[in-house]
């Protein structure tokens, strides 16, 4: 007789009903799991419950405390790696005390997978934000001894496009690929153990653990609260120099105003001019020559045969000034302190005593009575608002921007003869800016005119006992390349100022750099170079047809580019009221003091 399956429990057939048959020929099976679960007395309510979550233990599983300590311990090193390569000193605390928060919550349990992977893209995007800031601050260290906000760096970025970025990198893309090359590595570093942090369940930690965390986001906190320490971060830094970038791109736009004030200030000056008769000046400043690599200095390559046999013809008509020196290793501030006599901006006695601006040098020459030229083969906004619009003529010859142009200097030599040519004055001050050897050297030349291609000579030698490698053995070639022709533009230019005018027509003609340039020869590189002597190593020659110049021991002495403003007073024979005679090194009066560069030079008299 049938037994009635007692209230509460399930029938054998009740249950095989709610499972399906097992595969197996044998259903003993199944009627043991039915005979089983009625002697446990399991009631419906717990049958009804739902299945188990099936779990990824290779994803899912809680991870030991240790791999979250490990995770940040890893993420946290690797960011202090990468902030120690940019900063130095407390500086190097300060920015790490600023990135902690992120990388400790890496030890902050959490139970959902989204937010994990969140928290995941989270902190490597803050190691990557910290790690930019300090390779960008690194490479500019390295190689220019500056920082982001220096005036150097700032007046070099507003004065740059995409393009001139583009071929900056073309020239120094090893540097480029170094630095890129940490970066990456760090961040597949921090990426591989921000994915560790810390899962569910939550673990107490000693309470020293606690306390060294809750102290390290308590020094957050307070440096976030604190300017000096906030502004720092990379964010709120790159922000305001992108700020400072756009005023100061904003300032060269208002440049007008300020000429207007120069041209009034030099009028009030009232200079004169103290020479009768017609009068023509040549001032050529060229880019990026370092003497050490002329011929005229005692170079070992044939580089200005033409400025050599020059000086052969005109013997002491044409003074060499052998220990010549830039005060600045890139153009705008050299340019700048050539034309304001090497006077601070807001410096007193700059100019006549009246004000606080030092003068013009082509302001002080339009009030005195010249005529004034700038022809250029620069394509440069910065230039042409700061100096080049002071002149009566400005003819800017080269119209491509950026380093890649290859405008040859020689093209501005049919415009400087236009400005002899022309009758309207019999003063003329003409200002011609060259390229000179401005990287890339190998633009800087015609093509196939390069004598000193895989030549095998005595400064080839010296470049290999020295250890240069053979990249910059390269570019010295082109750089010496770039330097013949460079004599070929310069002796014409000199040629053509010889002979302007009538025999006894006063004319002088007046050369040098900007800044130097490092080819290989304080150190394995070629380019600007602020770390190294050859940045501000540069040529200085003057000539003129009348009036004696320095002569012997005379053109040994040292000579610095931004004190040239006042030898260039004395071949325009010019006076005013701010004259400095001992900084005229044309003069018997001149006394020379050694100028203030971050460079350590054993001696300024060679």
């Amino acid at each position: 007789m049938p037994v009635e399956a007692p209230s509460g429990t399930l029938s054998a057939d009740k249950f095989r009903g709610d499972i399906p048959e097992p595969h197996s020929k044998d259903p003993a099976g199944v009627g043991t799991l039915a005979a089983s679960r009625q002697g446990t007395g399991q009631n419906s309510a717990a049958l009804d419950s739902p299945a188990p979550r099936l779990t990824h233990p290779a994803t899912d599983a809680p991870r030991p405390p240790s791999s979250a300590l490990l995770a940040c311990g890893v993420v946290g090193a690797t960011l202090l790696a990468l902030i120690a390569l940019g900063h130095d000193g407390r500086r190097i605390a300060q920015l790490a005390v600023l990135a902690a928060p992120p990388v400790l919550w890496l030890l902050w349990p959490l139970h959902s997978a989204r937010l994990r992977r969140w928290r995941t893209a989270l902190v490597w995007l803050w190691v990557m934000g910290f790690g930019l800031d300090a390779v960008v601050r690194a490479y500019l260290l390295d190689t220019y001894q500056a920082a982001p906000d220096s005036a150097m760096v700032l007046g070099a970025a507003a004065n740059t496009n995409a393009r001139e970025s583009a071929e900056y990198l073309r020239m120094h893309w090893r540097s480029a690929v170094v630095w890129s090359a940490a970066l990456v590595a760090a961040g597949l570093l921090a990426g591989l153990f921000a994915r560790r942090g810390a899962m569910a369940p939550r673990t107490r930690r000693p309470f020293w653990a606690r306390s060294l965390l809750l102290l390290i986001l308590l020094a957050a906190c307070v440096a976030y609260v604190s300017k000096p320490w906030r502004r720092l971060h990379p964010v709120v830094f790159w922000t305001q120099w992108s700020q400072s970038l756009h005023d100061q791109r904003a300032a060269w736009a208002d440049q007008e105003k300020t000429r207007d004030a120069q041209m009034a200030q030099a009028r009030q000056i009232a200079p004169v001019i103290t020479r009768e008769g017609p009068s023509t000046v040549v001032l050529v400043i060229t880019d990026s020559i370092n003497r050490d690599n002329m011929g005229l200095y005692g170079y070992g390559r044939p580089t200005t045969p033409r400025l050599q046999a020059h000086k052969a013809q005109e013997g002491d008509r044409m003074a060499v000034l052998r220990n010549a020196w830039s005060v600045d290793a890139s153009t705008l501030p050299a340019l700048r302190n050539m034309f304001h006599f090497g006077q601070p901006a807001n410096g007193n006695g700059g100019n006549n005593g009246n004000g606080d601006s030092p003068p013009h040098l082509l302001a002080l020459a339009r009030a005195a009575g010249y005529k004034v030229w700038w022809i250029s083969n620069h394509d440069d906004l910065a230039i042409e608002q700061q100096h080049a619009r002071y002149a009566d003529v400005v003819d800017m010859v080269n119209r491509t921007p950026g380093r890649a142009s290859a405008s040859l200097d020689g093209e501005i030599l049919d415009c400087v003869q236009e400005a002899f040519a022309d009758t309207s004055t019999e003063r003329k001050l003409i200002v011609v800016h060259l390229m000179g050897a401005h990287p890339h050297y190998s633009l800087r030349f015609p093509e196939n005119a390069n004598p000193f291609d895989d030549s095998v000579d005595a400064v080839e030698n010296g470049l290999v006992k020295d250890g240069r490698s053979a990249w910059v053995r390269h570019f010295r070639q082109e750089y010496d390349a770039a330097l013949l022709y460079h004599d070929f533009v310069v002796s014409e230019l000199l040629q053509q100022t010889r002979s302007t005018g009538k025999p006894d027509d006063y004319r002088a003609w007046m050369y040098l750099s900007d800044h130097g340039q490092e080819v290989g020869h304080g150190s394995d590189r070629a380019g600007h170079s602020p770390a190294t002597a050859s940045g501000y190593r540069i040529p200085a020659v003057v000539w003129r047809n009348r009036e004696p110049l320095p002569t012997g021991a005379a053109t040994q002495q040292p000579f610095r580019a931004d004190w040239a403003g006042w030898s260039l007073m004395d071949l325009l024979g010019i006076r005013w009221s701010g004259q400095k005679a001992e900084r005229n090194v044309l003069g018997d009066s001149y006394r020379w003091q050694a100028p203030e560069i971050p460079v350590v030079v054993k001696s300024f008299s060679k």
